[in-house]
């Protein structure tokens, strides 16, 4: 191939990858300035402080915001333990060649392409009827409290399918850290675990939060893992305990989209939902990628 067919080729795939880079922005821009345009008049103070009312016509979403937003950091401070402790383990413990890690990563790998639902079946089966019952009869309940949807089996569910991410993610920021630098700190007399808590786990700890922030962008916006884990229909009550139902946006958006007697009316509600889903969601990511951003300075700053 000659140098002019090369630079014909390159130049024709760059066109390509900026064309569909382009489209995938604007679909996303078309998304964002349809439900702003429709939902931004719609998103009042008393929308946002109101539970519903009205056969869900009316009112706000205030206990489905603040069910969210539990759900996401029960999730998150559930999932973040293990994923890390998991990736450490992959790349910095396991032998060479180990079958244990290498069925873990098999399992990882599978983990990744299991459908939403089936989590949610999953945790029905699992985190409610097994571990749920077994509670109830160990603690002596007999009535169901633990052997019932709640936020805590719907928090669990929702780590077990953002697991991969975190696991992935943390492996490859582990995998970034220069061996220079665990080599030099074990010449200097560091033991494994000092080299992995003082050098390792702080060099990788950006990549370490990126992954935070993708398991959060995937749990937050969840519904069908959640349908038969704890989410409500209706609860104008805030959750109160592990063991409460709660009410989720995504899941209202649903509810408002597919069960309303009259979609129409409803639709204003519906668009002002999103919105204030989306911006939650951005939020919960932007507050990641600041201390994303700050750690990332400190450790650049400390080399």
């Amino acid at each position: 191939m000659t140098y002019t067919s090369r630079r014909a080729v390159g130049l024709a795939l760059t066109t390509l990858t900026g064309l569909a880079a382009f489209i995938m922005v604007a679909m996303l821009a078309l998304i964002l300035l349809d439900v702003v345009a429709n939902g931004a008049g719609h998103v009042t103070w008393e929308f946002l402080t109101q539970p519903p009312s009205d056969g869900m016509m009316g009112g706000g979403i205030f206990p489905a915001i603040v069910g969210t937003a539990a759900l996401t950091l029960l999730m998150t401070l559930a999932v973040m333990p293990v994923g890390v402790l998991t990736a450490v383990y992959l790349h910095e413990y396991a032998p060479p060649g180990s079958r244990l890690a290498r069925w873990v990563r098999v399992a990882v790998v599978n983990l990744a392409g299991v459908p939403s639902i089936v989590f949610g079946l999953f945790g029905l089966g699992f985190f409610i009827l097994f571990v749920g019952r077994g509670m109830d009869r160990m603690l002596g309940h007999e009535e169901m409290y633990w052997a019932q949807p709640g936020i805590l089996w719907a928090s669990l569910t929702l780590a077990v399918l953002t697991l991969p991410v975190v696991i992935v993610s943390t492996e490859e920021a582990l995998r970034a850290v220069p061996l220079d630098h665990r080599t030099a700190s074990l010449a200097l007399g560091a033991t494994q675990s000092q080299t992995l808590a003082r050098v390792v786990l702080p060099g990788a700890l950006p990549g370490i939060l990126t992954g935070t922030v993708l398991a959060i962008s995937r749990g937050a916006g969840e519904v069908a893992p959640i349908l038969f884990t704890g989410a409500a229909y209706f609860l104008p009550d805030l959750p109160s305990r592990l063991n409460s139902q709660f009410m989720h946006l995504g899941y209202h958006t649903y509810v408002l989209a597919t069960q309303s007697p009259d979609v129409e009316a409803t639709r204003p509600l519906l668009y002002a939902t999103v919105l204030v889903l989306l911006l939650l969601t951005f939020a919960l990511n932007l507050v990641a990628v600041i201390i994303r951003t700050r750690t990332r300075r400190k450790a650049a700053g400390a080399h």
